[in-house]
């Protein structure tokens, strides 16, 4: 009886990690045969768990759905990965599920065994969150924005922009993206007749949600890039554009979240539009580079940069002995 408890938990997990199983892998896997597997899958479903099965060369069993959450089988690596992310959840920035995920980490920590526990607190204890904390959003704002993106229906929401100006928009939503402990709306503006990205927590939604659209097609590969570049060009200060010799993936490697854009325009050679708070900043980070560089615009980086280089070369003269005590 205990080795069959044991066989009907393993099957349980077995049927969680993956979507569609065959007869002859389940076997496999347990050490039996496959008579015994639909034994075994006859007891679970009197349990109450919905196993479906489909006849034929290519069918198999896999795990429904069901009207009650059955319990979930993890092993040591996902037990641990599921504690630190409901940890992180309860201090993140969806607001509204702090309570609940420290509600599912007690009963998880409850159950682990005591060197599961160890390697939790330990992780707990010893790892500090240097970021500065971002502006709260509401989970449920974030399910009907994520919904929405889904099912293709056309949002109307209240928003304020990062000048202050307030007023009414009508979007294609696209994608909800995290980023620099913010989240955003990537979304065609219907009114703008433009992709826009659009800050969640400022956003104040106007159900309900349609009518259904046909999605566009977004014109850049890379979706997080894109808000990454508009943020940037949201915050920073100054802008300048640089040619950098070297080939672009070159400059990607040695920077890979630089502060703009980058554009290959020869074998050897790209063109950087980035941002920084001073002229001086970028001037440093270009030279960090350790490649040959040619400001385009504005002058002021051309000044920051000779300014910076004097200071280089003075700092390099000679200097004349110390006295003798």
């Amino acid at each position: 009886m205990l080795e069959t408890s044991a066989r009907l938990l393993r099957l349980l997990s077995l049927l969680q990690s993956r979507r569609h199983w065959s007869g002859p892998e389940l076997a496999e896997r347990l050490g039996v045969t496959t008579r015994t597997v639909r034994a075994d899958v006859e007891r679970l479903r009197a349990l109450g768990y919905p196993v479906e099965a489909t006849p034929g060369v290519a069918g198999g069993y896999r795990l429904g759905v069901g009207a009650a959450l059955p319990p979930l089988l993890l092993d040591d690596e996902e037990a641990v990965a599921v504690a630190v992310g409901l940890r992180t959840a309860a201090g993140g920035t969806v607001a509204g599920i702090e309570e609940t995920s420290l509600r599912a980490l007690t009963k998880l920590e409850r159950m682990l065994p005591s060197r599961l526990r160890r390697r939790v607190a330990a992780l707990q204890a010893y790892t500090l969150d240097a970021g500065a904390g971002g502006p709260t959003v509401d989970a449920e704002l974030l399910a009907l924005l994520a919904g929405a993106c889904r099912d293709a229906e056309r949002l109307r929401f209240d928003y304020v922009s990062h000048s202050g100006a307030a007023g009414r928009r009508v979007v294609e939503p696209h994608r909800v993206v995290f980023l620099r402990r913010r989240w955003y709306l990537v979304a065609w503006d219907v009114d703008r007749a433009g992709w826009r990205t659009f800050r969640v927590d400022r956003i104040e939604p106007k159900p309900p949600t349609g009518p259904r659209f046909t999605p566009r097609e977004f014109p850049e590969p890379d979706v997080a890039a894109y808000v990454q570049r508009g943020v940037g060009a949201a915050v920073w200060r100054h802008w300048a554009r640089v040619r950098l010799h070297a080939p672009a993936a070159e400059i990607e490697r040695r920077w890979p979240n630089a502060p703009g854009r980058l554009t290959p325009e020869t074998a050897a050679t790209c063109v950087l539009e980035a941002g920084a708070d001073t002229f001086e900043q970028l001037a440093l980070h270009l030279g960090l580079l350790d490649v040959d560089f040619e400001v385009l615009a504005p002058p002021e980086l051309a000044v920051a940069v000779r300014a910076l280089g004097e200071r280089y070369v003075r700092a390099a003269r000679p200097q004349p002995p110390a006295p003798a005590p």
